[in-house]
């Protein structure tokens, strides 16, 4: 039931997960009713208001090869691992139609990835934000899809982060175990929630003790969006420059997030080989690192 007193676009976006701004186009198209009349997008629900959502079949355009240089740390006929860049969206979404890694993907395998994740996610079996770096494996066949899919399931597929938090953490090895789900003030935010959650666990160890900063060791159990951007930002020490879980003013001295997928590891699929993967440092990440060490030797 509604809660009274609530505006109705804000009402719609929270119960769909769309923008504020989506849910006021709705409105305006009637396609929100409330007690089975259109209302304006201010309308204040009252105790009783009965709201019907139509919302109009989502229809997802297919991804289609670009030419955008990718590195590829190591590929088969079966599968590939990439080091994704800071700032690359993994697969093509709303607002990112276009210059995802899926795109480049699909130009350097010639258009031949999975199906299993759709028009959208070819071969994309797990996925890294837009903002952090490093390691992704892809699967080109769909007995691989299904094969990388199962370990991650059955927690045998190895992901190591290395992040600077902000702070020093109390302990310097420490498991966050704590649900993730939307956040019901902000559904652009994931958050630890017990409300329509999913289980999460990361592990933490402090390598370095550095000015004001810790960096350290990530290690996932399980891989919920945002995992360890939420869980330390829980803990109180978010990711250095993470605007989003962390302080929204930028870092100085900081372009960009300092979380980076350093190592992957897991079984062949196909061959039963063991395979592990570690990507540097980016420049901008080693670089702050850098700065931090200077600080603490003046």
């Amino acid at each position: 039931m509604p809660e009274a007193g609530k505006r109705l676009d804000l009402y719609v976006a929270e119960e769909t997960g769309l923008s504020r701004s989506r849910a006021q186009q709705l409105i305006t198209e009637g396609q929100v009713l409330v007690c089975g009349v259109p209302r304006e997008k201010n309308y204040k629900l009252r105790a009783g208001d009965e709201v019907s959502i139509t919302l109009p079949e989502a229809r997802e355009p297919e991804a289609l090869p670009e030419d955008i240089p990718v590195e590829i740390v190591y590929e088969d006929e079966w599968l590939l691992v990439v080091n994704k860049p800071k700032g690359m969206v993994v697969h093509p979404a709303p607002g990112n139609e276009t210059g995802t890694l899926v795109n480049a993907l699909l130009h350097h395998c010639g258009g031949r990835l999975s199906g299993i994740g759709g028009v959208l996610r070819p071969g994309i079996v797990h996925r890294i934000d837009k903002d952090t770096s490093g390691l992704l494996a892809v699967a080109k066949c769909d007995r691989a899809h299904t094969g990388l899919a199962e370990m991650i399931k059955v927690h045998d597929f190895e992901r190591e982060y290395r992040a600077v938090l902000l702070g020093h953490p109390r302990e310097t090895e420490f498991t966050v175990d704590a649900p993730i789900g939307r956040s019901v003030r902000d559904r652009k935010k994931m958050a630890v929630t017990e409300k329509n959650s999913k289980a999460a666990v990361t592990h933490f160890a402090v390598l370095e003790e550095l000015p004001g900063h810790a960096y350290v060791r990530a290690r996932l159990t399980t891989g919920r969006t945002h995992q360890i951007r939420v869980h330390a930002a829980y803990v109180g020490h978010p990711v250095a420059g993470d605007t989003v879980y962390g302080p929204k003013k930028p870092v100085p001295g900081l372009v960009g997030q300092c979380l980076h997928a350093a190592k992957l590891g897991f079984q062949h699929p196909v061959t039963g080989e063991e395979l592990h993967f570690e990507a540097p440092l980016p420049d901008y990440f080693a670089a702050y690192l850098e700065k931090l060490r200077r600080m603490r030797q003046n």
